[in-house]
């Protein structure tokens, strides 16, 4: 492994724990509160970080050509934020 695939590696590590603790702590709010918002926000959240490790293992364990790899993360990301995005519009 090079010193750029090792880089990649750790800050993909790094993602998956910070967005599993956003999404933690949405779904615990939206737990607690009921709130539509809050769930679209853990789903958002949720996709986000869950298309961040798809990515990352395609890249790393499947050994796909990087750029399915990007189109896959890239589609995550976007469906996403969407649904953070639509979190601030539920009342």
């Amino acid at each position: 492994m090079t010193h750029e695939q090792s880089l990649v590696v750790a800050l993909k590590t790094l993602t998956l724990l910070a967005g599993g603790l956003i999404t933690f702590y949405a779904v615990r709010a939206y737990r607690r509160t009921g709130s539509d918002a809050l769930r679209a926000l853990a789903i958002g959240f949720g996709v986000v970080t869950l298309g961040s490790l798809l990515a990352g293992g395609l890249d790393q364990v499947a050994t796909v050509d990087p750029e399915i790899a990007l189109v896959v993360e890239s589609s995550f990301t976007l469906v996403g934020f969407l649904a953070i995005l639509y979190s601030l519009f539920v009342s």
